[in-house]
């Protein structure tokens, strides 16, 4: 089961207000929760008319300008921020994305899932740790 799947479940249970999904095929499990918080949006919108900058507790502001969108984990699993140990990072701090830029690699369930921006902007930080576990809705990047 590929992200495009994924998000297509996401939409069902929307669509069908279902509260909990639970599917078994071929050795692969999911099960999805709906609960009063659950938003299944991969990114935010795109920059709004009036920007309004995020705050993050505990955290300095970015050096050139508001952090204005966030790209978030779409599913709970372990972070990859390059294709393999050795090779170069998908992307870095200054490097400008559009929707198709694939950002990094979470493995979950030993699949291997290439996350794309959805969005345009520019990297700020990298807010996932690579190797390390991140959660559904986790910050990975924070764009301006």
């Amino acid at each position: 089961m590929d992200l495009k799947e994924i998000k297509e479940l996401i939409a069902l249970i929307r669509k069908n207000d279902l509260s909990v999904f639970k599917m078994e095929k071929e050795g692969f499990k999911i099960t999805l929760k709906k609960g009063s918080d659950f938003q299944p949006v991969i990114t935010t919108a795109a920059v709004p008319a009036a920007p309004a900058v995020v705050s993050i507790p505990g955290s300095a502001p970015a050096p050139n300008g508001p952090i204005l969108r966030e790209i978030t984990s779409p599913m709970v699993g372990t972070y990859y921020g390059s294709a393999s140990p050795d090779a170069a990072p998908y992307v870095s701090v200054g490097q400008e994305v559009t929707e198709d830029t694939v950002v990094c690699i979470i493995e979950a369930m030993k699949v291997m899932n290439e996350i794309k921006a959805e969005t345009r902007g520019v990297i700020a930080e990298i807010a996932a740790e690579n190797g390390k576990p991140v959660q559904y809705g986790q910050a990975l990047f924070k764009l301006k």
